[in-house]
């Protein structure tokens, strides 16, 4: 649609200006305030109406475009967190951008066919990394209403199989939960009276030790990862603290919830041997991603229009974790992936990752995907044949497995 592409066209340099931005002011979860101001300041600009720090969440934001009365509802989701020490290496400075354009792209779709009534909302999702952000808004009804759910997330190009595809539409992700432990143990000197020091240090390697020996036992598409949050700062002092994350993926979130039972059974008994106390708390899970066929290949279809060749779905799932998992088990779902130029042996979460992610030709390849997202989510306002088998495809099996 011509309104899409004016209409981007239009805003492209100050789209970059955000890209920047974001991108050159990495933040960690829930610590997102230059992303959320500049974004919130930029949709206003144009008219938006947007609540900031919505739904009880300071760096979260939510802009509406209504029209009409009635029709039906599409959300887009924008991320802009960061990684500690290595930036915006998960390119989430372009998940924001992608999010941005399909907003506004749908929105002057809309406003293009004035007799067509219907509902837009960019969503502004902080904490993706870790901080299970869409897990709080879902809890708070901020997907509440909304008939479906698109987002993008950028991937290095060689990710999408041997034919050359420029980026996939349905790239399923697996659950992942976390459990974070605190070990409690009695100060002492450790060279004057050790004897009388009870060693916190000594309770978090015993649990990782027997964490890293669960590892052997597990299957092959199953993972275990650790985190040492807090750890003694000077050798002669017992420890009398220690704090550890440990993460665990399957592509079930009951698999992972039963690996983390045993990683639990790790940690207790690394206490038990040691004479500390501990006490855990269970993060917020991820849940794995549903995928949409009907949302995946309308998607497939608009990106054509761009010169993107977009593999419809993959075989396998990626073994990483989204909390858009969680969306997809509320509301019809698209998490498209799309490719970006780094090094083929490159991949997510890696310092060459973040170099590509500031790249003109990132920029770029999240705009087209945006407008694709809009596409896809004008199909579902007007079309009620592809609302229809997007909802059939959602309920043919939404139970969590």
């Amino acid at each position: 649609m011509h309104a899409i592409d004016d209409a981007i066209l239009q805003v492209e340099p100050e789209l970059q200006t955000v890209n920047r931005t974001i991108y050159d002011h990495p933040e960690l979860c829930y610590e997102e305030v230059v992303a959320h101001d500049t974004i919130v300041a930029f949709m206003k600009s144009l008219g938006h109406t947007v609540t900031e720090h919505a739904y009880d969440i300071n760096t979260s934001f939510e802009a509406v475009f209504v029209q009409g009365t009635g029709g039906r509802e599409v959300v887009f989701n924008a991320e802009y967190d960061a990684l500690p020490g290595i930036g915006h290496a998960c390119g989430h400075n372009l998940i924001a951008i992608s999010g941005i354009v399909a907003y506004l792209a749908l929105c002057a779709a809309l406003k293009a066919a004035p007799t067509i009534n219907g509902r837009v909302r960019l969503l502004g999702t902080p904490a993706e990394e870790g901080g299970a952000g869409k897990v709080k808004l879902l809890n708070a009804g901020a997907y509440e209403g909304a008939d479906v759910c698109l987002m993008a997330h950028p991937s290095s190009s060689s990710t999408h199989g041997p034919l050359k595809y420029t980026g996939t539409a349905g790239f399923a992700t697996i659950a992942r939960t976390a459990v974070v432990a605190d070990f409690f143990g009695v100060p002492a000197h450790a060279g004057g009276n050790p004897w009388d020091g009870v060693n916190a240090l000594d309770a978090l390697v015993s649990a990782y030790t027997t964490v890293a020996m669960l590892r052997q036992q597990i299957r092959p598409e199953q993972r275990i990862h650790a985190c040492i949050l807090d750890a003694p700062k000077v050798g002669n002092v017992i420890p009398p603290h220690t704090r550890v994350q440990f993460a665990t993926r399957s592509p079930t979130y009951g698999g992972a919830q039963a690996l983390q039972d045993k990683v639990i059974k790790c940690i207790e008994g690394g206490a038990m041997a040691t004479g500390c106390t501990v006490k855990y708390e269970e993060e917020l899970p991820y849940l794995d991603t549903r995928l949409n066929p009907t949302l995946n290949e309308r998607y497939v279809a608009h990106m054509a229009r761009y010169g993107e060749q977009i593999r419809v779905a993959s075989d396998e799932p990626m073994s990483a974790s989204t909390d858009m998992g969680n969306v997809t088990y509320v509301m019809p779902g698209l998490h498209v992936f799309f490719g970006i130029p780094c090094p083929d042996d490159v991949s997510g979460h890696h310092p060459s990752f973040t170099a590509a992610a500031g790249t003109d030709e990132a920029f770029a390849s999240a705009v087209r995907c945006g407008k694709g997202l809009a596409l896809t989510g004008w199909d579902v306002m007007v079309d009620d044949k592809i609302m229809e088998s997007a909802k059939a495809d959602f309920e043919k099996d939404k139970t969590m497995r």
